[in-house]
């Protein structure tokens, strides 16, 4: 009988064989199934706790009946519109499956073997991922320390110390995660200003709309001053949208059309469609959103220091706190109290958890939780 074993990690190309894949919060599903709870609380993934606005589930709702067809392919209604709230043309506009999706066709549009993508410790996890399952060479940089104003968060000079001829792409995360920390507007600028323009500088803007601080820049009004710019948003934070999964990128014409090239067809269903440009018009749902964020992340930062814990400044809509040695020890018993949180060893960052703001009874049952444990 013939041998059909077969190793097929090694039939993987290179830079996949020694991928580990994304890890997620831990789902709600799975905590009531392994520890037998009934009342749970995630506080993992930084979603919105309010859920998504009403316009937006009607506009979904409404969309239903057409679930026979094929969405619109390029989202015309969608691009456009999102096109006309950052006052850039249609063809700048390229949509992803919620925004990862977009930091992949980056990877999959600008890397290759031989190039290099250069990004801060302790930034997304995605960023390593897209880059070695391209082939190319991820170059960390090593991170503010635990002293700056910004500790953990993105140090430019270093960064842009590493960019060599290699370097085709450059991943920054402004508000970061999993730190919370921020670049302000002229500093991130002048650190665009020093790339060669064969650098493709990718800025995150994930969390934009949880930022405060007046000195916080929207990089979308900078594409016409830097043709390599790539800015990415995304539907599923502040908008409430995370199982949609709709996020967008913004460059210039030239490269979104070179991203729309390896964008998978109809990779945002038309209900997400729907949702997305329903939400992108209830203004007043963001707002409400982004006031309950900034009123409990507040709160939280002012309870957590209270424990004695160290919080690190936050722009999003979670913290980040150094729990010491016991973090892992913390984060499970926090589950057997049915609370989620998010460990960040992974991110080089062991003996700190993150902490989604949440509901305020949702923080208030947490910040008991987290006493308790604290002190047994």
């Amino acid at each position: 009988m013939l041998d059909r074993t077969v190793d097929f990690t090694e039939l993987a190309v290179a830079g996949v064989r020694a991928l580990q894949p994304y890890q997620p919060g831990k789902p709600e599903s799975d905590l009531k199934r392994e520890y037998g709870l009934d009342d749970v609380i995630k506080l993992a993934s930084n979603e919105n706790p309010m859920g998504p606005g009403a316009r937006a589930v009607e506009a979904a709702s409404a969309e239903l009946g057409g679930a026979h067809r094929y969405p619109d392919g390029a989202a015309f209604v969608l691009r456009h519109a999102l096109a006309k709230q950052h006052g850039v043309d249609p063809l700048q506009v390229t949509l992803g499956n919620g925004s990862n999706d977009v930091l992949s066709l980056v990877a999959n549009a600008f890397l290759e073997p031989g190039r290099e993508a250069v990004f801060s410790a302790h930034a997304f996890a995605v960023y390593p991922i897209v880059t070695q399952a391209a082939g190319a060479s991820a170059v960390v940089v090593p991170a503010n320390d635990a002293s700056h104003p910004m500790p953990f968060g993105h140090d430019l000079a270093a960064m842009a110390a590493a960019v060599t001829e290699r370097t085709r792409v450059v991943f920054v995360a402004n508000p970061n995660n999993p730190t919370g920390t921020w670049l302000q507007a002229e500093p991130l600028r002048a650190f665009l200003e020093g790339l060669a323009p064969e650098v493709i500088a990718v800025v995150d803007e994930a969390y934009f709309e949880y930022a405060d601080d007046p000195e916080y820049p929207d990089a979308s009004r900078w594409l016409q001053d830097f043709p390599n710019l790539v800015v990415t948003r995304t539907f599923s934070k502040a908008h409430g949208l995370a199982a949609f999964r709709v996020g967008y990128g913004l460059s210039h014409p030239a490269v979104a059309d070179l991203l729309n090239r390896v964008r998978q067809p109809f990779n945002v269903s038309s209900v997400a469609q729907a949702a997305a440009l329903a939400s992108l018009g209830d203004q007043d749902y963001i707002a409400q959103s982004v006031a309950l964020n900034r009123e409990q992340r507040d709160w939280l930062c002012h309870e957590l220091q209270a424990l004695g814990l160290q919080v690190l400044p936050s722009a999003g809509n979670f913290l980040c706190f150094r729990v010491g040695e016991q973090a892992d020890a913390v984060y499970e018993g926090l589950l057997r109290r049915g609370v989620i949180l998010r460990p960040v060893a992974n991110y080089a960052l062991p003996g700190f958890l993150r902490v989604t703001v949440g509901l305020p009874a949702e923080n208030a049952r947490f910040v008991e939780a987290l006493k308790s444990e604290l002190q047994a």
